[in-house]
């Protein structure tokens, strides 16, 4: 009886324990969904009168205090498609080598972790500096869309190595079993099985290398330039999104309305592509596990 009595015990107060963390996971969860609500709110209740086809489409003038932020936003898609351009094919082979081809004890492998994770830590200002001294002085890009790119590009790579990385590595070994038992080549294997199991950590890393991109300032100060006019090739310098909320609030006088329907258009196109990279995943995802 009285270990019966304690078994019960120990069961009640596990059950206790559980409601009290499932609880304080509901409280955390709420207080996070209540910062986003209230800063959409706000920036609704500012920058929605802004909005407009001729705000969206239409040239910066005064100095961003009239017009609109067409060729900010064409500048900003340019510069995030050079960063996506270089990130997924250097970071998906590096994710591969790294959870592939080698061990977690092995040397280089480990050295190239830390230094990842060292990177992912570092301020953007630094990678701005390094950005104008390697891409607009040492290769001769100026300051340019090319270069802004390649900035971040080097920014973004590290959060999704490790991201896709830990996507492979949550694979489970059978799947690797079947495929030698089944007689395919390692090549094959990554892009018909490994490849789109891990397509969830993938689009994690990609979603939040697009968010620190499109969200970045200091980088692109020193790198894509503050130029407004519409970019017409890679090489010109091209102002983006965030330096044109920073500018109007902090420079131009009477500019706060622009800046927070500028901010407001960004959110909206992180959300956009947000959902647009996670739809894309799973309809890969579900397209590779059909074909098997």
């Amino acid at each position: 009886m009285a270990e019966a009595a304690i078994r019960i015990g120990r069961t009640a107060g596990a059950a206790g324990r559980d409601r009290w963390l499932a609880c304080g996971a509901w409280i955390s969860a709420t207080m996070v969904a209540a910062v986003f609500v209230w800063l959409l709110s706000d920036l609704l209740r500012q920058g929605l009168g802004e909005l407009s086809w001729s705000f969206l489409s239409g040239p910066v003038l005064d100095a961003g205090r009239d017009g609109g932020i067409g060729p900010v936003i064409v500048s900003s898609l340019l510069i995030l498609g050079v960063c996506l351009a270089a990130v997924i094919p250097l970071g998906l082979a590096a994710a591969i080598w790294l959870a592939e081809y080698t061990r977690r004890e092995d040397h280089a492998g480990a050295t190239v972790r830390r230094s990842l994770d060292v990177l992912a830590g570092v301020p953007s200002i630094v990678f701005g500096l390094f950005g104008n001294a390697f891409f607009c002085v040492f290769l001769g890009m100026g300051y340019s869309i090319a270069a802004g790119g390649l900035t971040l590009a080097c920014m973004v790579l590290p959060l999704f190595i490790r991201a896709t990385e830990q996507g492979l590595a949550a694979v489970p070994d059978s799947y690797r079993a079947a495929g030698a038992a089944a007689g395919l080549r390692r090549h094959t294997l990554l892009r018909v099985i490994l490849l789109p199991a891990a397509m969830p950590g993938m689009v994690v890393g990609l979603v939040l290398g697009i968010g620190r991109a499109l969200a970045e300032t200091a980088a692109l100060l020193f790198t894509s330039g503050y130029v407004t006019r519409l970019p017409d090739s890679l090489g010109d310098s091209g102002r983006a999104l965030s330096i044109h909320i920073y500018d109007l609030s902090m420079n131009v006088s009477g500019g706060l309305d622009q800046a927070f329907g500028t901010a407001l258009v960004l959110i909206g196109l992180l959300l956009v592509i947000n959902l647009a990279a996670g739809l894309a995943g799973r309809r890969m995802q579900q397209r590779a596990l059909a074909v098997q």
